[in-house]
């Protein structure tokens, strides 16, 4: 709608988890080293940050980076029963629906053995891990770790959540699964200097050559977003789309001002 108005190709803003829109933050570049080097370990890797601070996008990017050595199966409705949440894995290894936990396992691990013969590493990810409602669930991940050979580990598993889920992982009835760890990360919003980054880099891969918004205007834009991508997003497209329809080519903190208050963000933490 705007896209002509403001000279870009494509909108900037989008709330979808498109890779090619992340911005390398100072976090968000260890979150991948991290998450990289775990996968190349067959590590159990957990990543947290707030709703909106760009996790599901890292796992995109990841996925896209990962080669043919890797088979993904990626869970974003983990709202599953034990059993449930394996057979999700077994059709990720396209094995038929098996009615026995016994043999159901025994079939997956015959697949994860088959995958590493034939040098391909099973990365298993999980996306909203704080919504898993069982604890069995969580045991079930956790007897996943448990494909390995003398020396090394047979998969990778990635849990990903909001906050809760460190608060969940730090009860004693988790300590086995949270003992299997091996390497973690939690994703801090961005700062004010990287908020003015992150909107010149979006501008910019949508075929911009203009900031858009004036000083005045991003200093507000950091303020009530809270360095929260997602609220960025919502925020900077927002008044996008108020200034194409008050025909100004920049956009004033004002309009920062109103379009927040009409989403509801006061800026405070």
């Amino acid at each position: 709608m705007y896209e002509e108005f403001f000279r870009l190709k494509i909108r900037p803003f989008s709330k979808t988890p498109d890779p090619k829109f992340l911005f390398y933050s100072k976090a968000h570049e260890e979150a991948l080293a991290r998450l990289l080097l775990g996968v190349e370990e067959k590590e159990l890797i957990l990543l947290t940050g707030e709703v909106g601070s760009g996790k599901t996008t890292l796992s995109r990017v990841l996925m896209d980076s990962l080669g043919e050595k890797y088979r993904v199966i990626s869970i974003l409705n983990p709202r599953l029963t034990a059993i449930q949440f394996l057979r999700s894995i077994a059709k990720g290894f396209d094995i038929d629906a098996i009615r026995f936990k016994d043999e159901l396992l025994e079939t997956i691990y015959e697949k994860v053995y088959e995958d590493y013969n034939n040098g391909v590493t099973p990365v298993i990810i999980i996306d909203e891990a704080q919504l898993i409602p069982y604890k069995s669930t969580f045991e079930e991940i956790r007897l996943l770790t448990n494909f390995q050979l003398d020396d090394e580990n047979l998969l990778s598993v990635i849990l990903i959540g909001q906050p809760d889920l460190n608060k969940r992982l730090e009860r004693k009835p988790y300590l086995p699964l949270r003992q299997r760890i091996g390497f973690r990360y939690h994703l801090n919003p961005l700062s004010d200097d990287e908020v003015r980054e992150y909107v010149i880099h979006r501008l910019k891969v949508a075929g911009g050559t203009d900031l858009l918004f004036s000083e005045e205007a991003i200093e507000a834009l950091s303020r009530f977003s809270r360095g929260i991508p997602r609220n960025i997003n919502n925020i900077a497209s927002s008044s996008l789309l108020e200034g194409f329809g008050t025909d100004s080519h920049v956009i004033s903190k004002e309009i920062v001002d109103d379009v927040a208050h009409e989403l509801g963000l006061n800026g405070v933490k």
